[in-house]
C-alpha cells in the first residue's frame, strides 16, 4: 500500500464523506477494501456505483493476497495473554485468554460465567509482566449483571486502587439486540483512545432470544446474530484486543445421553469463537470449566472456585 494515499484520495471521497466514513468505524482502506457497497452507501451517502467504485480503488491499493506461515507467527507473537488469576483455567486456554480472537464461556446460571468476567476487567489493567494487557476495558451489560463493588473486591485482592481501575472500565447497558450490535459499532474511537484491550459482551444472546421468538424468526435471528459476531471478531484482529462473551444454555429434549445443555446460537456462535468453555457447578461449591472447541488446544477440564479475591485453583 503506497504510505502516502489516504481515504480522502478514493474517488468521490472528499473531507466530509471521509468523516462521515469515519463515524461509522471506516477509518482505513482495509476497512473500505473488505466492506459492501450497501454499507458504504448507509454511512456516507454515496451512490451505488460511487460506492463500488471506491472499494475496488481501496483493494487496488492494498496488497489483500495471501501472506506466508511465517508472517502469520510474527503476527500471533503480538498476541497477549491475560491471565484469569487461576493457574488451572490459563492451562485450560494455553496460557491466558488470548487477544486477537473470541472467547466464550457458555453456562447455566450462577455458573461464573460473570464471575470471570469481571476477574478478567481487572486483570487486563496488570502489567504484561503480571499477566495482564496494560489496557482498559469496555463492559456492554445486557441482563444488568455489572457490579462495581465485585470490581473494588478483586482490585483490593490484587493490592491496586479500586477508583483507578474502575475509572478504566466503560460501562454501556444494552436495553436490546439493536441497541447492543449500535453499541459495539460505535466504539471504535473508545477503544483507540483509551487503549482498550478487553471487550466483555454478558450475555451475547439474551437480547436475541427474547427479540426473535419462535421458529419463523430463527434466520433473521441468526443473520444478526452472525453480523454481531463478525463485528466483534474484525475488532479483536484490527485493535489486537480480547472478546470475551457469555452465552446461556438451553436444555436439549432430544439427547438420551450425556448432558443435555447446549449453547445458544447454534453454529453462529460457535464457528465465530476461537474458545469455548463449557462451565457448570461441581462439588462443593467449585465450578468444572470445560474446553470444549479451539483451533490449536486440546479438549480438558479445570476446577476452580470463586472467592472474595476473584477466582482461584480448587
Amino acid at each position: 500500500m503506497t504510505e502516502e494515499f489516504k481515504i480522502t484520495d478514493l474517488p468521490g471521497v472528499g473531507a466530509a464523506t471521509a468523516e462521515k466514513l469515519a463515524e461509522a468505524g471506516f477509518h482505513t482502506l482495509m476497512s473500505i477494501a473488505v466492506a459492501t457497497p450497501g454499507d458504504l452507501v448507509e454511512a456516507s451517502g454515496l451512490g451505488e456505483a460511487t460506492a463500488r467504485k471506491v472499494i475496488n480503488v481501496a483493494r487496488e491499493k492494498l496488497d489483500l493476497g495471501f501472506e506466508s506461515g511465517e508472517s502469520l507467527l510474527r503476527r500471533r507473537e503480538q498476541i497477549i495473554k491475560i491471565t484469569s488469576g487461576s493457574k488451572n483455567i490459563d492451562a485450560l486456554v494455553g496460557g491466558g485468554f488470548e487477544t486477537g480472537s473470541i472467547s466464550e464461556c457458555f453456562g447455566e446460571f450462577g455458573s461464573s460465567k460473570s464471575q470471570i468476567g469481571h476477574v478478567l476487567a481487572v486483570r487486563t489493567q496488570l502489567p504484561r509482566e503480571e499477566g495482564g494487557a496494560d489496557g482498559a476495558v469496555l463492559f456492554i451489560d445486557g441482563e444488568g449483571t455489572f457490579r462495581p463493588e465485585r470490581i473494588i473486591q478483586i482490585a483490593q485482592a490484587l493490592n491496586l486502587d479500586p477508583q483507578q481501575i474502575l475509572k478504566r472500565i466503560k460501562v454501556a447497558r444494552a436495553f436490546n439486540s439493536d441497541h447492543q450490535m449500535l453499541l459495539l459499532e460505535k466504539c471504535e474511537k473508545l477503544i483507540r483512545e483509551d487503549n482498550v484491550k478487553l471487550i466483555i459482551v454478558d450475555s451475547l444472546t439474551s437480547h436475541f432470544r427474547a427479540d426473535f421468538s419462535g421458529r419463523g424468526q430463527l434466520a433473521d435471528r441468526q443473520q444478526k446474530l452472525n453480523r454481531h459476531m463478525h463485528a466483534m471478531m474484525k475488532l479483536a484482529n484490527n485493535y489486537n484486543l480480547c472478546v470475551y462473551v457469555t452465552n446461556q444454555v438451553m436444555s436439549r429434549p432430544d439427547m438420551f445421553f450425556g448432558d443435555p445443555t447446549a449453547a445458544i446460537g447454534g453454529n453462529i456462535v460457535g464457528h465465530n469463537s476461537s474458545t469455548r468453555i463449557y462451565l457448570r457447578k461441581g462439588k462443593k461449591g467449585t465450578r468444572v470449566a470445560k474446553l470444549i472447541d479451539s483451533p490449536h488446544l486440546p479438549d480438558g477440564e479445570a476446577v476452580f472456585e470463586v472467592y472474595e479475591g476473584g477466582i482461584r485453583d480448587a
